[in-house]
């Protein structure tokens, strides 16, 4: 089975980390950019060849030579490396062989690599696998846009486009069936215009012929294309063409925000994570585990300075989570206390909604029990 899915990149790399065999049965090759295929490729022939008389285990000899003729086959799929690179990791896990290919990396494969073992050799993936994932936001209404990008942590407002589509009032006293088609006309004319913002911010890799920043690139590069409004306005824009196909097939949505603004932003932000449309950042977790913490009724958070002071003091911090906002050497300080007592720190970024909370409720600091105090 392939796992050259819709799943995210992230999830694609972990999977192929995860991957564990009995025998030395797990296939792993990589190819930078700059390298032929071909030399690989006789490799992999000649071990092939070879498999049948390997002095290893039948149990493993057999599941390797169908690891290896499935490597010969994906290899052969290529005439040239691509752009970034390739690779693949081909094996027989409890029986079933898996098949992990990587052609479209984000960034180049680091190093060349062949060999087969017990586990999947992922250290050519690494600059990939650190590679931030980064949606686009966009939120619309009937008045206006606004688009932005969010990296797992903090929230961008980038670009705000405002319509000059008449409100219903200016039909009063007119004709009204006409004023509604004009509307609407006028309204696909704005959405239109959102569609075009829309590429010139989410779309990389500009045409060669292009003028100036002005023009749209043809690539989305990014996980997903988040898209948020009322209900009508924002399923009426996915359904009526205004996004550039390659927009429209990274779009997800519509989700419900009621402002196309920057609290629009953070409204979709926090609708796309509880529909699971988003991986959980460090930070945006422990904030969640600490705000559900201080609803429950065994104490297990605390919140402000002088009550994570004393539970400092008492060893029972597990996790600190402090504001971005607060002064560099006070972030160090508490993240050196509590890390001398076996427990973690977590910076919580600017941007987000319950780094603002933490922020009005507690100045900047809360923690995550290891036991309650008194």
């Amino acid at each position: 089975m392939s796992s050259k899915t819709t799943d995210s990149l992230h999830d694609r790399i972990e999977a192929v980390s995860n991957a564990e065999a009995d025998g030395e049965q797990l296939v792993s090759v990589a190819i930078p950019p700059e390298e032929s295929l071909e030399a690989t490729r006789r490799r992999v022939e000649e071990d092939h060849a070879e498999a049948e008389y390997l002095d290893v285990r039948e149990e493993v000899r057999k599941p390797l030579k169908r690891a290896l003729e499935e490597t010969r086959r994906v290899l052969h799929e290529y005439e040239e490396t691509p752009e970034n690179g390739l690779a693949a990791y081909v094996g027989v896990v409890d029986t079933d062989l898996v098949t992990h290919v990587f052609d479209d990396l984000p960034t180049p494969v680091s190093e060349g690599t062949y060999g087969y073992a017990n586990e999947f050799d992922t250290d050519p993936l690494t600059p990939a696998a650190e590679r931030t994932d980064t949606y686009g936001l966009l939120v619309v209404s009937r008045d206006s846009a606004t688009l932005g990008r969010y990296d797992g942590e903090t929230i961008e407002h980038v670009d705000t486009v405002e319509s000059d589509v008449p409100s219903k009032q200016t039909a009063a006293g007119g004709d009204e069936d006409g004023f509604h088609g004009r509307s609407q006309e006028r309204a696909d004319e704005f959405y239109d215009e959102v569609g075009e913002a829309a590429a010139r911010v989410f779309l990389d890799d500009a045409p060669p012929d292009a003028v100036d920043d002005a023009s749209p690139g043809t690539q989305f590069e990014g996980e997903a294309l988040l898209v948020a409004g009322s209900e009508v306005t924002a399923e009426r824009f996915l359904e009526g063409d205004h996004l550039s196909e390659p927009l429209a097939d990274a779009a997800v949505g519509p989700f419900d925000a009621e402002y196309a603004s920057e609290q629009g932003l953070r409204e979709l932000v926090d609708a796309a994570e509880e529909a699971g449309e988003l991986g959980t950042t460090d930070a945006r977790g422990a904030l969640e585990r600490f705000f559900e913490a201080l609803d429950d009724d065994e104490e297990t958070a605390i919140g402000g300075r002088e009550d994570v002071d004393r539970a400092l003091e008492l060893d029972a911090v597990d996790t600190l989570v402090v504001a971005d906002s607060l002064p560099e050497e006070e972030v160090q300080s508490l993240a050196e206390r509590v890390e001398e007592q076996g427990g973690e720190s977590v910076v919580a970024p600017e941007g987000l909604d319950r780094t603002e909370r933490l922020e009005a409720a507690f100045d900047g600091v809360g923690a995550l029990l290891r036991f309650p105090i008194e």
